[in-house]
């Protein structure tokens, strides 16, 4: 696999971003780097099924893995289908690899090649079956991505009016998602039933703290991440170092405002990751 470019290190805009950087670099052997996957680490396509990493994702994570404690992948799809989108799966450089799926409710782990997990939950498999009905007279272009048995997202983006389409159905969608004990998790033209208890914030402080990690970043690039940056900001008040990213989150303002650093999509991120594996040489 061959070395990327070398690339210079963004400075974040932020003191608390900066002293988190500035630990990262201190003691590597202790720090966490994570990442969402979709409009992080690979591009937003308008078919999720066709999204994968860009490609000098799996490149740069390679380079920069080994210097650090560990690199997690944290997202909301299925752990399989992440590390298969992403091409994660027997890469040298990423043998400690971890996916974090169904905001963490899954584990894969690159050393075994084993996913584990609770299997599929039934309130989402009775409120799927729900869904045929209650979108009968949903916009054109809405489309329904099962993620799992642990997950279901109705997708507006491929509607004539994204927007209109999207605040139509939030309201039904929350009926539905109370009517079966669930949580509905909006997000960029998408909303999502899942399990409550389980988000992006529990699911990184829970592997921070396991790790003993003295600084983590957290890069993602929606309303789904701003439960891991609101882990970031209570491990920062404990003493941990920690750097927010936010990629590409024009449409997010609330991520975009709290961010650290603000890059502008994936291939951005890619470039950070570079730059930490250069400044760790």
């Amino acid at each position: 696999m061959g070395r990327l470019p070398h690339a210079t290190l963004p400075e974040p805009s932020t003191a608390a971003g900066r002293a988190g950087l500035a630990a990262l670099l201190a003691a590597p052997e202790r720090a966490v780097v994570v990442l969402d996957f979709d409009g992080t680490l690979a591009p937003i396509v308008p078919d999720p099924e066709q999204a994968r990493a860009h490609p000098d994702a799996v490149p740069a994570l390679a380079q920069l893995a080994p210097k650090l404690g560990s690199v997690v992948v944290l997202t909301g799809r299925p752990a399989a289908t992440a590390v298969a989108y992403g091409g994660f799966a027997g890469v040298p450089g990423l043998e400690h690899l971890v996916v974090l799926g169904h905001y963490g409710a899954e584990r894969w782990d690159a050393a075994t090649g084993r996913t584990d997990g609770p299997g599929d939950d039934p309130a989402v498999a009775a409120a799927r079956a729900e869904l045929p009905a209650l979108l009968a007279d949903a916009p054109q272009g809405t489309w329904v991505e099962d993620k799992g048995g642990r997950a279901v997202a109705v997708h507006t983006r491929r509607a004539a009016d994204p927007r209109a389409a999207f605040e139509a159905l939030r309201e039904p969608l929350r009926e539905l998602a109370d009517r079966h004990g669930l949580k509905l998790e909006p997000g960029s033209m998408v909303l999502e039933l899942r399990p409550p208890g389980v988000d992006k914030g529990v699911a990184l402080t829970s592997y921070v703290r396991h790790a003993g990690a003295s600084a983590v970043l957290y890069g993602g690039d929606d309303l789904g991440d701003l439960a891991a940056f609101d882990a970031v900001d209570r491990l920062r008040a404990d003493g941990t170092g920690g750097v927010l990213v936010a990629s590409a989150a024009t449409d997010v303002p609330d991520l975009s405002a709290r961010a650290d650093l603000v890059l502008p999509g994936p291939a951005a991120v890619v470039e950070l990751l570079a730059a930490l594996a250069d400044a760790l040489e």
